[in-house]
C-alpha cells in the first residue's frame, strides 16, 4: 500500500509543492507547526534513512539545505529545526524517508526533551569503538 507521501509525489493527492528534482520532492506540511514548515521526502519510497541509497540520502540533505535557506529568507524565523526520524520509536509517523524543515520562534510550543546522560570518557571510547569507520 502506498504511503501518503507516495500518493502526493504521484500527483494523486494535492500539495503545495516547494521543490522537486530526480531524487526528492518537497512540499508544505499540511499540519503547519509554524508558517514555512516544509517536508522534504525522497522520491523513492525508502522507509527509513537506513534503507536509502547514498545518492538519495545526500540529495535529501542538499535539498533541505537549499530549502532551509529559502525559508530563512522568506519567513525570518528566530531559528530552524531540521528533524529526520526513523521508525516509530524514533518518532517517525509516515514510513517514507523524509525530513522536516521547521522555522522556529521563541514560545512556539515545540518541545524536544533530551535526557542527557554523562557516561564518562572510558565508556564513550568503548561506544566509539563499536561504530568507528575507517
Amino acid at each position: 500500500m502506498a504511503t501518503i507521501f507516495e500518493r502526493i509525489i504521484a500527483g494523486e493527492l494535492p500539495c503545495a509543492k516547494v521543490y522537486e528534482d530526480e531524487h526528492v520532492f518537497a512540499f508544505m506540511d499540511a499540519g503547519q507547526v509554524n508558517p514555512g514548515h516544509v517536508i522534504v521526502a525522497t522520491r523513492k519510497p525508502f522507509e527509513t534513512l537506513l534503507d536509502a541509497d547514498e545518492a538519495s540520502a545526500c540529495a535529501l540533505m542538499a535539498a533541505a539545505h537549499r530549502i532551509a535557506r529559502a525559508v530563512q529568507a522568506a519567513f525570518a524565523p528566530a531559528g530552524l529545526t531540521l528533524l529526520q526520524a526513523n521508525k516509530p520509536a524514533g518518532w517517525q509517523t509516515v514510513p517514507h524517508l523524509h525530513l522536516h524543515v521547521l522555522p522556529r520562534h521563541e514560545g512556539d510550543g515545540v518541545e524536544l526533551t533530551w535526557p542527557r546522560k554523562q557516561p564518562g570518557m572510558e565508556h564513550l571510547l568503548a561506544l566509539a569503538a563499536q561504530i568507528r569507520m575507517p
